[in-house]
């Protein structure tokens, strides 16, 4: 399953978690799989698409960034590709 990672940074500063990142890497557990990150240009959050089977990995990936400024949301997402095969079908219902 993707899921898309929203952190927020404490005070919009993503120097702690920088930090921990040089210091630490990415802290990933086996199984939870690091796909891409984009940084909004106020530095305020940034968004990591993940991938794992089993949620709980990403709770323990959580779980070993505390102390560092950061909140996460977690949100399951769908391609957009496989979305657009799956409504295909009703596009031309009336």
């Amino acid at each position: 399953m993707l899921f898309m990672v929203i952190e927020r940074f404490r005070d919009g500063d993503p120097v702690p978690a920088y930090r921990h990142l040089r210091d630490r890497g990415r802290s990933l557990p086996e199984g939870l799989t690091y796909v891409d990150s984009w940084i909004e240009a106020g530095c305020g959050r940034c968004f990591q698409l993940m991938e794992c089977d089993d949620p709980r990995l990403l709770q323990q990936w959580v779980l070993q960034w505390r102390g560092c400024g950061i909140t996460f949301e977690i949100v399951p997402v769908v391609p957009s590709k496989d979305t657009r095969d799956l409504v295909g079908p009703f596009l031309d219902e009336a």
